[in-house]
């Protein structure tokens, strides 16, 4: 029997203790902290003050409201882009690339003051519509608003993601199906599809996540008057009134959870795609 070398493994001895110490070790803290009480007894005081609060459960709503919208029109979006991509001339395509990719990174602060002085109340775009007469009741600050500037950084992360995903699609087999007698349609319902179900589930997954964890750009945009979880994760660490940092940790574990459901569908959804395909 050949021995173990244990050289190989003293590589992996920094990127533990970097996962230990900066994702292990502040899950434990949030998850033991979640079952605290403000005299530091084990209670549930904190779950049960969560779900009997109105207040609560509506951050919940709109954050899973927005997420899962702004994620769908993302993935929407980023499909007909893709499946564009791949008709296009190589160095127009690549500089398409190039810009959905700074577009992604254009979240936060930056891009909350560009949709202010764009659709805001008194926004350039929405003063040129309200002269016209065809924009009366938009409004940047609600769920309506906040889905439109989520969806401007979730459309060029889907398009990333999925991209790889669309170019390995061959063009042999839209030939071959072609051939046999199938039309544009059924090919994409039969193979392209079912081909890349995996790929856009597992995007959706991203998009909503990722929808559900941003701050910075909410915070900004509505300087945390808006009811979201994460608007109120941190007004309950860094409030100026009420620090809460225990009802935090449980809401952030509820959060998880949701996130850890949703990922778990996910992987449901995409064995029986690979069964069926």
């Amino acid at each position: 029997m050949s021995r173990f070398n244990w050289r190989p493994m003293l590589v992996l001895i920094p990127f533990l203790i970097l996962i230990g110490g900066f994702e292990l070790a502040p899950l434990v803290w949030v998850l033991i902290n979640s079952a605290l009480s403000g005299d530091g007894q084990f209670s549930l005081a904190n779950y049960q003050q969560i779900v009997a609060s109105p207040f609560y459960r509506q951050a919940f709503e709109h954050s899973l409201i927005i997420s899962i919208c702004s994620s769908l029109i993302g993935l929407l979006m980023a499909t007909l882009g893709c499946a564009s991509l791949r008709h296009i001339p190589g160095r127009l395509r690549n500089a398409m690339l190039a810009f959905t990719n700074v577009t992604s990174n254009f979240v936060g602060v930056p891009l909350a003051f560009a949709f202010i002085i764009i659709l805001g109340f008194n926004g350039t775009i929405t003063l040129m519509l309200r002269h016209l007469g065809w924009l009366d009741s938009f409004n940047l600050y609600n769920t309506t608003g906040l889905t439109l500037i989520y969806s401007y950084f979730q459309i060029p992360l889907a398009m990333l993601l999925l991209y790889p995903a669309f170019d390995g699609l061959k063009t042999d087999w839209e030939e071959s199906a072609s051939l046999l007698g199938a039309g544009r349609c059924h090919y994409w319902r039969r193979i392209g599809l079912p081909v890349l179900t995996p790929a856009l589930l597992g995007t959706l997954i991203i998009l909503i996540a990722n929808a559900l964890g941003t701050y910075a750009t909410v915070y900004a945009l509505t300087s945390g008057n808006y009811n979201l979880v994460t608007i109120r994760i941190a007004s309950l660490v860094s409030g100026d009134i009420f620090l809460e940092p225990h009802l935090a940790a449980a809401i952030s574990v509820i959060l998880m959870a949701i996130l850890v459901g949703i990922t778990l569908i996910n992987q449901k959804l995409i064995q029986r795609s690979y069964h069926v395909s």
